[in-house]
Order: C-alpha cells, then structure tokens, then sequence
C-alpha cells in the first residue's frame, strides 16, 4: 500500500514537471500545432489530478469547488482590464495551496486555456497553461513542506504569502512565459535570448509579480479562511475523512 502511493506520487510528478514540459517543447517545434499541444496538456494534467486522489474516488463537492476556482481564476483574467496587473496567479496560488499542488497546476491550466478564448488561442496557450500550471504546483509543494501555510496569522503570515507569490511569478512563471515568446516568435529572429529575458523581466514579470503579491496580501488570508472552512465543513482536501 505504502509503495503505490508514493509510486503514484513520483508518477504524479514526473507527469507534472517532466513530460508536460516535454510535449509543450515538442508540440512548439511541431509547425505550431497549438491545438494538439493544448489538448495533450490538458489530457496529461488531469492524468496527474485524478491519480492525487490515490484510494479515494473525487468527491463531487471537491470538484465543484476547484471549478469554481477556475472560473474566478478566469474571469479574474477576462474582467481586470489592466494588463499585467490581473489577480489571476494568486487564485491559481490559493488553489495549490488550498488543494494541493496536483489540483493547482490543474486551476491554472485550465484558467490559461478557457481564458484564451476571449484573447485568442495560439501557440502561447500551452506554454501559458504550462506556466501558470507551474505556479500552482509549486504552491502546493511548498504547502506541503511546510514553507506556507493554509493559516497564514498576521502580518509575518500575509507577507510569507505575498513575497512567495512575488517570487514564484518571477523566477518561475515569468521565465516558462519569456520562453513561450523566444521559441514561437524570435527563434529564428535577431533579438537575442537575453535580451528577450530582461525585456519581459522589466515589461512583464515584475508588474505581474508585483500584482499577485498584492492581490495575495490584502485578499490571500480571508480567502484561504473561507476555503478551509468549506474543506472542514464538508470532508474536502487535506480535511478528508477517508484520506489514507
């Protein structure tokens, strides 16, 4: 029993952070085919969600609650009119910690997808699904290390979460996101990589990082309280009654 949880934890993982990079990789090179690659990103990740719950079948109540999440995580992106500035990372990081880091990357794929059909898809959409899915993992893994908290308490708590927030756009999130625009638009073009990296990092990356710190500050505590309680009322999450 204990070897094939942590078999399907590693399986969860690799799926997450290995193969998914791969077939978006492969996908870009592919002659643009965003579709598939869309496609293969959301089969892949939802391989990866339904395999976290490990002996227990989804509960329909969770379910509902993470695609409520989703939809808040999208319209958060459609609705907030400044560019950079959407508080759409910060519902994907409240997911991760919330739920855990399957069901996270699972938020933010998904919000990167459904809200691109107000933008517009294109080969972006896989890697922005990629990016955004990232964030939500990592919010869940560093929950789950005990480096954040689903209690964030006072001031020290609500900055915790706003500087991991800040720092996750930038070093993570940001650079998959400068990746997308190096290999679908200027591989083959004169700006150079660096320069690629730094224009994002000033233009993009911290406005972003900075709106998600923000967003996680003021509105991250009352929102993961309001999560918790809907968890323990109803059996949800970490608050399971039948998790192993």
């Amino acid at each position: 029993m204990i070897l094939s949880f942590l078999r399907r934890r590693w399986l969860r993982l690799v799926l997450l952070v290995v193969v998914i990079p791969i077939a978006v990789v492969l996908c870009a090179l592919s002659d643009r085919k965003y579709y598939l690659s869309s496609t293969l990103v959301v089969l892949l990740t939802l391989c990866a969600f339904f395999l976290s719950f490990d002996r227990r079948n989804p509960p329909t109540r969770e379910l509902v609650l993470l695609t409520v999440l989703c939809a808040l995580s999208v319209a958060a992106r459609v609705v907030v009119p400044l560019p950079n500035l959407k508080p759409t990372m910060a519902l994907v990081l409240l997911a991760g910690i919330a739920f855990g880091g399957e069901s996270g990357f699972l938020c933010g794929s998904m919000a990167a997808l459904v809200s691109n059909f107000f933008f517009g898809q294109g080969p972006w959409t896989s890697w922005q699904m990629l990016a955004y899915g990232l964030g939500g993992l990592l919010a869940g893994l560093l929950t789950r290390c005990h480096l954040l908290t689903d209690e964030p308490k006072g001031l020290g708590g609500r900055l915790r979460l706003a500087v991991t927030g800040f720092f996750l756009i930038l070093l993570v999130v940001g650079p998959v996101l400068d990746t997308s625009t190096w290999m679908t638009i200027y591989i083959h073009g004169s700006l150079a990589p660096a320069t690629i990296y730094l224009t994002g990092l000033v233009t993009t990356n911290l406005p972003h990082a900075a709106a998600t710190a923000v967003s996680l500050f003021l509105l991250g505590p009352a929102l993961l309280r309001m999560l918790r309680r809907i968890q323990v009322k109803y059996g949800l999450g970490r608050y399971a009654l039948d998790t192993p």
